[in-house]
């Protein structure tokens, strides 16, 4: 465990932290005011209840999924491109710990991201509420309560889907474009589930295993897939 947790320390240290932290940043400012603006652009619908207001927060904190693509990307692809990964395979520990190490990390950072930036919007929209009213309903305890229990699962959710590209196209495929575009396909899924009359969370449930699928794939196969 103590090695692990050395691994996914060095892994901060070997990305550029700054521009990750203002990557960081901007998804935190598009997203905590995406809310007010489908409530006043979109439809009013969403601020007549709680239910709706966050349904339109979860869906929208799942454009975070496309923030995961950057860490896989910048954690796995560009280390194989830079031909870094080199060194950390010299390291005297196995590929499966060392891609845990990594899978770790990545999970870790996207998860304690989706929890700031849920926390973000639901402030913002309460403060940008006081100035232009778009919530028709008293905020209540058992609100703010469902707020934050649901924040939780919908973090867990994004971190799950984040990993759809790990195995294929980030491993093994090693393709910047493609993990992108696959984590765009998997955000906006659940999204057009009404449209194409899908169950809604058996969308997600079924991106969840996908991206828990590769994430096991990823480390059980670390030592032949994770060859250069």
């Amino acid at each position: 465990m103590a090695i692990l947790n050395k691994l996914v320390k060095l892994e901060w240290r070997k990305l550029k932290q700054k521009s990750i932290l203002g990557e960081v940043a901007i998804y935190w400012f598009i997203l905590m005011l995406l809310p007010v603006f489908f409530i006043k652009m979109v439809s009013a619908d969403f601020g007549q209840n709680f239910d709706s207001l966050f349904e339109l927060i979860q869906s929208i904190q799942r454009g975070l999924v496309l923030f995961g693509a950057s860490m896989i990307s910048q954690v796995f692809i560009e280390e194989y491109k830079n031909k870094t990964i080199t060194l950390s395979f010299g390291y005297p520990i196995s590929r499966r710990k060392l891609f845990a190490a990594k899978v770790l990390f990545i999970a870790l950072f996207i998860f304690m991201t989706t929890i700031a930036s849920f926390l973000l919007t639901g402030v913002a929209t309460y403060l940008l509420n006081q100035m232009f009213p778009i919530i028709y309903f008293s905020i209540t305890g058992s609100n703010i309560v469902s707020y934050f229990s649901g924040m939780i699962v919908g973090s867990f959710i994004v971190t799950l889907i984040s990993f759809i590209p790990l195995f294929f196209f980030a491993i093994w495929k090693r393709a910047t474009v493609s993990t992108v575009i696959c984590a765009i396909i998997a955000m906006n899924l659940p999204n057009l589930s009404s449209i194409f009359h899908f169950n809604n969370e058996l969308i997600i449930v079924i991106l969840c295993s996908i991206g828990a699928l590769s994430l096991f794939l990823s480390i059980k196969t670390a030592d032949r897939i994770g060859e250069i």
